[in-house]
């Protein structure tokens, strides 16, 4: 038997077919949807910030 195995307790083992399966969810479908979440909130916030406020530079007075 190979240390490897002998050093993680039975059925401990991950599989590396999972651990890529793991990596792909979340380098190509969360965080995706995470950063577009993100970038999309802060939008709505700056434009209900503008509604309120007004829109930016010189008052035109």
């Amino acid at each position: 038997m190979s240390d490897r195995h002998a050093t993680q307790p039975e059925g401990q083992a991950p599989s590396r077919r999972r651990e890529l399966a793991q990596f792909l969810l979340l380098a190509f479908g969360i965080w995706p949807v995470v950063a577009v979440a993100i970038v999309g909130g802060y939008g709505f916030l700056v434009w209900m910030y503008q509604l309120i406020a007004g829109p930016p530079g010189p008052s035109g007075h």
